[in-house]
């Protein structure tokens, strides 16, 4: 173990010792677009593109800095600075390279450049195209300084980082009402579980005195009851519940799809949501003590899976679609992380990196394509006119909904494999019905985007886009093909790597078969794949008319189970009146009552004191000599 921070050998690997450039490189970035962006124009871009790719060249250096130091050595400490001393307790500035934060770097910094170039492309001519890779750099900044913290202190400054970054670029076009409003729900709303969060942080230090994470690791099972460790897993989740999007708190992700689309990629890919996942894992060792945190964990993913699976099947907008999949699959990294999977839960997290910022880029390419335009109503027969585009998105579609070899298949199958062969029968059978859903409404989109006739004069004269877009979906469809090759079973790749880090993937010896396991697996994804075929490609069934038939069920899914409309009737409403009440009654009619009260009782005594201050000398004699004369009497009288 090499630790500059607790006084031992430094590294002699000199590529270790630079680990603060990959956060550095694009503070850089943002802080020379934030001031200087105007002069430089388009070359404010490429500037952005250059920090990233800078970034990743680094981070590969460190990661295999870490690769060639011995398996049971392989971690790295960077002291960067003192930070908070307050009594016993001492949080520094320090960056931590493990495992799990050098495959989190990677996929941060590689999908963020790949993005990068694509919004290059997809900004030009935008009014403020500058402005907007200063925040793009920043939000890739504080989401390495969030996986590359050595404590939850460091954690957290990335984690309300990327709160602020994503209020940034969600609302980037704020001068329209819907997107400034889409820009403060995701910041109020995550602010719920960030507060929760803290306070978790709070009982962390009061149970540890700390917030380094090799001292709550190493004390963890000796310090905490198991009462304690579910309040702090319990809290900690709430935070992730919050930036990932689940369940009761993710009725913001949909709704940020008012960003510009490399923001949406952005933010589903490499950074904010995939952060939840990361947190959870890293702090397992507390996690693990707690089988109600890891049931509460498991249950939510699942559940958050499903329900989101049926809302995407009711969207028309191609990018709200991939907003309620995101969650979705967000949802079963939590069922992997609950079943203590953690690797699969991380493999799953690369997988979808891949996948989904490649449809995310790829529905900006069909945007772009065809001025703007987002319903899958007036789309089809795009594979015609942007063939890239059509073929990579329709690559990643099937790598999300689960077919073999690409990375889906490998990810989902090894959660629902983890959960059967241990006998967890309930979460299989859900997680399958999930995996279903998935592959229904991936195959509905590409069979009305992509496939059939054009169902509108837009799609009839849609074009591809410039190579600066389609070169990075290309880029991106190798990766979905090809990152199964990191499987998470015990031999896989990814497996051993973490394995120091997130223990061995738990493998139960009861079960379905391995071939008959498959066999299923396979039936579930073509079953949803040609369900979607008959409906919405064949041209057999009229998907319109059937809508029209079952308008309950749709408006139902088309509305996210009326969840804001709850929240608005419960919370959103109340809240305004008890604000009008506070401002309108109580601050208005009490507060300031009290307060114009007292200024006119001075008034009013003013008054009296400029009939009694008249000037003149004679007044002042006068008042002289009877104040002398009612002094003799009162004293005569006392005598």
């Amino acid at each position: 173990m090499v630790a500059e921070s607790v006084g031992l050998v430094p590294d002699p690997n000199q590529a270790m010792q630079v680990l603060w450039l990959v956060p550095l490189l694009p503070l850089v970035g943002a802080v020379i677009n934030l001031f200087v962006s105007k002069r430089l124009g388009k070359a404010a871009g490429w500037l952005a593109v250059v920090m990233m790719a800078l970034s990743f060249a680094v981070a590969v250096l460190a990661v295999k800095g870490l690769l060639d130091a011995p398996e049971g050595e392989r971690l790295f400490l960077k002291h960067l600075s003192d930070w908070i001393s307050v009594g016993s307790l001492r949080v520094n500035f320090d960056l931590r390279l493990d495992a799990l934060s050098a495959t989190m770097i990677l996929v941060v910094t590689g999908i963020g450049t790949l993005i990068h170039v694509y919004a290059i492309g997809y900004m030009d001519g935008d009014g403020r195209f500058g402005r907007f890779f200063a925040y793009l750099n920043l939000f890739v900044f504080f989401m390495l300084m969030l996986v590359l913290g050595a404590n939850l202190l460091v954690l957290y400054l990335g984690w309300e980082g990327v709160g602020l970054c994503s209020y940034l670029l969600i609302g980037f076009w704020f001068d329209k009402t819907a997107n400034a409003n889409a820009a403060k729900k995701a910041f109020v709303t995550t602010r719920v579980g960030d507060t929760l969060m803290l306070v978790g942080l709070a009982v962390v230090v009061m149970k540890f005195g700390t917030l380094d994470y090799e001292v709550i690791f190493g004390a963890a099972g000796s310090t905490l009851t198991k009462s304690a460790a579910t309040v702090i897993s319990l809290l900690l989740f709430a935070g992730a519940v919050g930036k990932s999007a689940q369940l009761p708190l993710h009725v913001w992700l949909p709704d940020a799809m008012a960003g510009p689309t490399p923001v949406s990629a952005l933010i589903h890919a490499a950074t904010m949501v995939t952060a939840g996942v990361y947190l959870v894992v890293r702090m397992h060792p507390v996690f693990d003590l707690s089988p109600v945190a890891l049931t509460v964990v498991t249950v939510t993913g699942l559940v958050t899976a499903i329900y989101a699976g049926t809302c995407a099947l009711g969207q028309d907008d191609i990018k709200r679609v991939l907003a309620y999949s995101t969650i979705s699959q967000l949802g079963f990294m939590f069922l992997a992380a609950g079943l203590k999977a953690y690797s699969a839960a991380i493999f799953f997290l690369v997988a979808h990196a891949f996948y989904k910022a490649l449809m995310f880029l790829g529905a900006g390419s069909v945007m772009h394509g065809m001025h703007e335009e987002t319903d899958l109503k007036v789309m089809g027969g795009l594979w015609r006119r942007m063939p890239y585009t059509a073929i990579t998105f329709t690559l990643g579609a099937l790598a999300l909904s689960g077919v073999p070899p690409l990375a889906g298949f490998f990810a989902k199958d090894a959660v629902l494999e983890i959960a059967q062969s241990n006998s967890e029968w309930g979460y299989y059978f859900l997680g399958t019905l999930a995996a279903f859903i998935s592959a229904l409404y991936m195959g509905r989109l590409i069979f009305l985007a992509f496939y059939g006739t054009a169902r509108s004069e837009a799609a009839e004269h849609a074009h591809e886009s410039p190579p600066v877009m389609w070169i990075p979906l290309v880029l991106l469809a190798v990766g979905a093909v090809t990152v199964g090759a990191l499987a998470t079973h015990p031999e896989g790749l990814l497996a051993t790597f973490l394995e120091p880090i997130s223990g061995l993937v738990p493998e139960g010896s009861e079960g379905l078969s391995t071939p008959v396991f498959y066999v299923v697996a396979l039936l579930v994804t073509f079953g949803g794949l040609g369900t979607a075929w008959f409906v919405y490609g064949s041209g057999r069934v009229d998907w319109l008319s059937l809508r029209v038939r079952l308008a309950p069920l749709h408006r139902l899914f088309a509305n996210g189970w009326y969840i804001d409309e709850y929240y608005a009737a419960l919370i959103v409403t109340p809240g305004k009146a008890i604000a009008a009440f506070t401002a309108y009654r109580i601050d208005v009619g009490f507060i300031d009552g009290i307060v114009n009260g007292i200024g006119s009782a001075f008034r009013r005594l003013a008054g009296v004191g400029r009939n009694i201050q008249t000037g003149f000398v004679r007044t002042y004699a006068a008042a002289v000599f009877v104040g002398a004369i009612a002094i003799v009497v009162y004293v005569g009288f006392r005598l």
